[in-house]
């Protein structure tokens, strides 16, 4: 599977989120053999888990059921650029690659001043920059795909 199919996955993770009572934001974890390994959904909501977004629910998931030593070749696909905390939970797991969607900013537009993403202007290439390892970050990829499931859900 290529980047793009891993993408598509995180967004309909990102579908299944917001038809399940949550922020629309879905992730999923592939190995260096290229198959997924782990998703998961963002669970803000239905956990009231104010933490539970889609990428620190996979960097849990991964931190109890992968050896941690392996994670530097695995890479991280998600509907929309990971947060501040979401880096910084990438980062302190040790996955080597993020692939993103929809850029942070371009999330922002759509929701405004939103009390549920009240968003830190600081993109995930920044804050996963200001470490010690390298991790490589791709993106944005397929916005309009990865804006379809927020249309709607911020109004």
């Amino acid at each position: 599977m290529s980047d793009l199919d891993h993408l598509r996955r995180a967004i309909a993770l990102a579908d299944a989120a917001r038809a399940h009572g949550n922020h629309p934001f879905g992730a999923v974890l592939v190995g260096p053999e290229g198959s997924i390994v782990l998703e998961a959904e963002n669970t803000v909501n239905t956990e009231r888990d104010i933490t539970g977004h889609a990428e620190t629910n996979l960097v849990r998931l991964a931190g109890r059921d992968l050896p941690t030593g392996e994670l530097p070749a695995y890479t991280l696909y998600t509907s929309c650029e990971p947060c501040a905390m979401c880096s910084g939970a990438i980062y302190w797991a040790g996955i080597g690659r993020v692939v993103y969607a929809l850029p942070e900013d371009a999330l922002y537009a759509m929701t405004g001043d939103h009390a549920d993403n009240p968003t830190l202007a600081l993109p995930a290439r920044t804050v996963l920059a200001a470490g010690s390892r390298s991790i490589e970050v791709s993106g944005p990829h397929l916005e309009e795909e990865a804006a379809a499931s927020h249309l709607g859900f911020w109004a």
